[in-house]
């Protein structure tokens, strides 16, 4: 049983890594708690939910090999989402970006979220929607833990996501100018970065990993509701939290701690409580040591 939870835990962390990865980027450079990113992912979800349902009703499910559909669900709901990304930074926040009273941005996350949620009731509707059961039911028994293909697809797939942004943030021109805006924004304007731009693929990126969560979180449970993010976004927010707010390998190392703390709870203590931990987890980071894990990863400002 320990097993099992391990790699049930390790699933859902992943999960929640990609989300947390969002509020830390975009917190890394506004120095702003995203409260609309939980509905990215919820939205991320029913993306490629409907790209599925345009193949059924096109008849290209049955023609399309299904790695090839798979990988299409996610790149059309990784776009779709990335753009829906920048529309929410460009009318919700850059209007705000200057004032001085750090609530309203929040109000107006706030009201994003909820104008979000709102919307994908009003769109897909309000009961649960099935996810297509595209992957093989095979896996793997090991030490009498039983592995499936789809939880060994999204590890790697996660892992290969963390890795990439990884790289992008430290090696590359992008992730230099990112890095300098959020160090001082005037300043890297004056040397010729182009902060809103700038700004607005932060958003594009976290949001587009969001996407790829809630593509894998559909798989996974087989259903996409649409406040599914509410839950998910506020766990992802603990884990950028546990992790370190503004420290991308602390946004990583927290989701698979929450997700791993959240999976034994439920399997040795009661799954009735199980979102009872992460929460728990959340205030005894913050008693102990507020900087979270890794520590709090924020440039002085000059």
């Amino acid at each position: 049983m320990f097993l099992q939870q391990l790699v049930n835990g390790v699933t859902l962390g992943a999960v929640y890594a990609l989300i947390a990865l969002g509020y830390t980027m975009v917190y890394g450079i506004l120095e702003l708690i995203n409260f609309a990113h939980g509905e990215i992912f919820m939205m991320g979800s029913f993306f490629g939910l409907l790209f599925w349902w345009i193949l059924e009703m096109t008849g290209f499910s049955r023609i399309i090999p299904i790695p090839l559909i798979i990988f299409l669900m996610f790149i059309f709901s990784m776009v779709a989402t990335a753009f829906l990304g920048a529309l929410l930074e460009f009318i919700a926040y850059r209007p705000l970006r200057s004032v001085t009273n750090r609530l309203i941005p929040l109000i107006s996350a706030l009201g994003a979220s909820i104008f979000l949620q709102n919307f994908a009731m009003l769109t897909f509707g309000s009961t649960n929607r099935v996810y297509p059961a595209i992957f093989p039911d095979v896996g793997w028994d090991l030490f009498h833990a039983r592995i499936s293909l789809i939880q060994v697809f999204i590890f790697i797939t996660c892992i290969l996501m963390m890795a990439g942004l990884t790289v992008l943030v430290n090696k590359t021109k992008l992730g230099r100018s990112m890095r300098a805006v959020a160090q001082d924004y005037v300043t890297a304007s004056l040397m010729g970065i182009r902060v809103n731009r700038i700004i607005t693929i932060t958003f594009m990126i976290g949001s587009s990993l969001a996407a790829a969560a809630g593509v894998m979180y559909g798989m996974y449970y087989g259903v996409a509701k649409f406040d599914m993010g509410y839950l998910a976004g506020l766990k992802a927010f603990t884990a950028a939290v546990l992790g370190g707010i503004g420290n991308i390998p602390g946004a990583m190392l927290g989701g698979f701690c929450l997700g791993i703390i959240e999976s034994f709870g439920a399997g040795y203590i009661s799954s009735e409580y199980k979102d009872m931990f992460a929460f728990l987890m959340l205030l005894f980071i913050l008693l102990l040591r507020p900087s979270g894990l890794l520590g709090q990863q924020v440039p002085d400002k000059v």
